[in-house]
């Protein structure tokens, strides 16, 4: 059978599922989801982290999109994103400390050096990214996007990888989702798949608290922060030129109304159903681990599945499981593992695009641990800061970055939307909380030093970009030319610089 007959096949099974016998199923393992959180089982010895770390494509001279081999995926530790042209890298679980983070940092470079020096055997290179804009030679950048084949009235995107997953959304019901028009500024973007999708690249650091009861905490205390740390790590501020709408690629457009990062809108629009609740948003505060299970228990199903349980303690949730695979908040919380004494309770912080560099990315990790630790351990005024406001900093640093107007609280109780102010805070109380993990107060502000470096410096790696292409439009170059000539100069700066260097030790692009 072929792949595409197999995916056909897969989601023609999931519209005869029987919808309530699935939810049925989803509240069961649900309430002894919740048993087992009551009972201790997801209490662990230590807090530990993780990342999840998506890669792009490119041919290595030319920089152009390119799809992924499949041979290449046999590589330890990654695996096939959304699109053909992805990769994903998954790191190992790691303590919540000093050893830990350096664990991760070293293993996962191991891990990106030996798969990029296999594709360079391919005329290939992997970047580190929040969107490409420099298309396949193949095609057209929207024709890659949107090429598909129809078969039995379900739209198959050729450039997706071929799980039912992926397709399904767009092909079950008028209420899942991908089946619109997502308008973003100077673009409108059509699409009937999910192909537009695997134009974004994010990482995604996990952090778990040693209590499951301290979830809610760690969850919340994410939301609090998700605004100024993403402010600090925007990096899509454009699409690729031809997706612009005719005569919107002004100067004007690329240098101030562009989102810092464009990815969170995108998703968004295609993401979220056109009926009932979106899937893709801020979520809200929660006020128990048991609240977390059922939310995702409660979730609009996509793709239903009646799925037998293998020998994994996590089997048990089969069901939920494959729910919470379509729950996409930016703030996430995680259950699962491969056995009860290995069992997860985590968060799963989901806002961050692809870095400049792997220190970059690491010290972002590093960040968000310290924070999710430190706003408990130091009993932290922002904690209090309304759930209003922190969806309101969110969506400001998604439009402008470090530029955006943000309201913290700080620890003395003052409220401030001076940057300056904000980030000397927010890096005291990471700091704290690395601390409580073992780090000393030096090694901690090591950690963060390339995220100090960026508000020090006004720099993120959007405005980056964005002066790379003010450079090129000085110089003489049309609109598209800039953007494509700003991508170019972004790739050769990683490729010189990326496991050792950070964004603030780059030249002006």
């Amino acid at each position: 059978m072929s792949e595409n007959r197999e995916t056909v096949t897969g989601i023609r099974e999931s519209g005869r599922v029987d919808i309530d016998a699935f939810e049925r199923r989803v509240r069961e393992e649900a309430d002894g989801l919740k048993e087992r959180l009551a009972s201790g089982t997801f209490d662990n010895r230590q807090a530990t982290i993780g990342l999840e770390y998506e890669f792009y494509a490119v041919e290595s001279d030319s920089y152009r999109l390119r799809r992924v081999p499949r041979s290449l995926l046999e590589c330890l530790g990654f695996e096939r994103e959304i699109g053909l042209h992805n990769a994903e890298l998954t790191s190992g679980v790691h303590p919540c400390s000093g050893a830990g983070l350096s664990a991760l940092k070293l293993g996962t470079e191991a891990k990106i050096r030996s798969f990029q020096r296999q594709a360079s055997e391919a005329d290939i290179r992997f970047v580190s990214d929040g969107m490409w804009t420099i298309g396949p030679a193949t095609n057209t950048t929207e024709g890659y996007l949107t090429e598909a084949t129809h078969e039995e009235g379900i739209s198959l995107a050729i450039n997706v990888s071929n799980a039912v997953r992926y397709h399904g959304f767009a092909s079950v019901d008028e209420h899942t989702p991908v089946a619109g028009t997502v308008a973003l500024p100077g673009a409108t973007i059509e699409a009937d798949t999910a192909g537009p999708v695997s134009l974004t690249a994010s990482i995604q650091p996990h952090v778990q608290p040693r209590r499951a009861a301290d979830l809610p905490a760690y969850h919340n205390n994410a939301l609090r922060v998700a605004g100024p740390v993403l402010a600090i790590a925007v990096n899509s501020p454009f699409l690729p030129p031809d997706l612009y709408d005719d005569g919107a690629l002004t100067r004007r457009l690329l240098l101030e109304d562009t989102h810092a990062e464009t990815r969170v809108p995108l998703y968004e629009g295609l993401m979220n159903p056109k009926r009932g609740e979106p899937k893709v948003r801020f979520p809200e505060d929660i006020d128990t681990a048991a609240e977390a299970v059922d939310r995702i228990a409660a979730d609009a199903v996509i793709v239903p599945a009646l799925i037998e349980g293998g020998e994994r303690f996590d089997d048990a949730f089969v069901h939920f499981r494959h729910k919470h695979g379509s729950y996409w908040r930016w703030v996430r919380p995680v259950f699962d593992g491969p056995s009860a004494a290995d069992a997860s309770a985590r968060i799963e912080f989901r806002p961050l695009p692809g870095q400049p560099t792997l220190p970059d990315t690491i010290a972002l990790v590093a960040a968000v641990a310290g924070l999710l630790t430190g706003l408990s351990v130091t009993d932290h005024p922002v904690t209090d800061l309304p759930w209003a406001v922190a969806r309101e900093n969110f969506y400001a640093a998604v439009e402008d970055g470090l530029s955006a107007d943000l309201e913290w609280i700080t620890a003395s109780g003052d409220r401030t939307s001076e940057t300056g102010r904000l980030y000397e805070d927010l890096f005291d109380v990471a700091v704290a909380g690395l601390e409580a993990r073992g780090l000393t107060a030096d090694e901690a502000t090591a950690r963060l030093r390339p995220l100090r470096d960026r508000v020090d410096a006004g720099i993120t790696p959007a405005r980056w970009k964005r002066e790379a292409v003010r450079r090129s439009l000085d110089a003489g170059a049309p609109p598209d030319d800039a953007v494509r000539d700003a991508q170019r100069a972004y790739i050769r700066e990683q490729g010189e610089r990326f496991y050792d260097g950070s964004l603030v030790d780059w030249p002006a692009g």
